[in-house]
């Protein structure tokens, strides 16, 4: 009896010790696989959640620029655009999804405003084509996203983060540009504005700006 007892603390021994050996290889290949991220280092920065608004006010300056250097005046956009629409789009536009992208740049009298959308009266324009300038404080759309052309989605991790990166951008705008803005006072001023909408209508533009200069 002796001897098998023996024989049996033995065995669950040995399976002790081979068990202990393989937990001590396994946490070996887990320290082996693990990077050991200092705080505040770069790749602490890469690891941390997306930030649509440092995304935002990096991005805005040169989205801004992009727009302006673009820009063709209202005037000569729309009556090229009446002449030959996809000429005028391939010599100004982003192709952004179904529609493009057109920067613009125009003066003109304010008019009615519902909601910080306030149409734009300008000379020049085509016989009935309407332009809308949104103003916030809530600005709509991805059109300051598209306008340059080389933010694309597969730099993002999923749909809302690139949705939240045009959000960001907006953002940053706004507070670039309209925070000291009037909107109450706004109907009757002549105002001068650089930016950019979605072409859906040819004869009718809303407006995000990127610079807006109230005369």
């Amino acid at each position: 009896m002796t001897g098998i007892a023996s024989a049996g603390k033995s065995g669950i021994t040995r399976r002790r010790v081979v068990i202990g050996a393989a937990v001590i290889a396994l946490v070996g290949a887990i320290a082996i696989d693990t990077t050991v991220v200092k705080v505040g280092s770069e790749a602490d920065l890469r690891q941390q959640a997306f930030d649509p608004d440092t995304f935002g006010q990096n991005e805005f300056p040169r989205i801004r620029d992009v727009v302006a250097e673009r820009a063709p005046d209202a005037a000569t956009l729309a009556n090229e655009l009446a002449a030959d629409k996809k000429a005028a789009i391939k010599a100004y536009g982003t192709q952004a999804g179904a529609f493009p992208v057109m920067p613009v740049k125009f003066t003109g009298t304010v008019g009615e405003g519902k909601s910080g959308i306030f149409d734009v009266a300008v000379d020049g324009l085509p016989e009935g084509t309407k332009i809308r300038v949104q103003t916030g404080p809530a600005i709509n759309g991805t059109e300051l996203r598209d306008a340059p052309g080389d933010i694309e989605f597969g730099a993002f991790k999923n749909q809302i983060e690139y949705q939240d990166a045009g959000a960001g951008i907006n953002r940053a705008m706004s507070e670039a540009t309209l925070a000291d803005l009037d909107r109450e006072a706004l109907s009757g001023k002549t105002i001068s504005v650089t930016g950019a909408f979605t072409l859906i209508n040819p004869k009718s533009w809303l407006v995000t700006p990127v610079e807006l200069q109230v005369q």
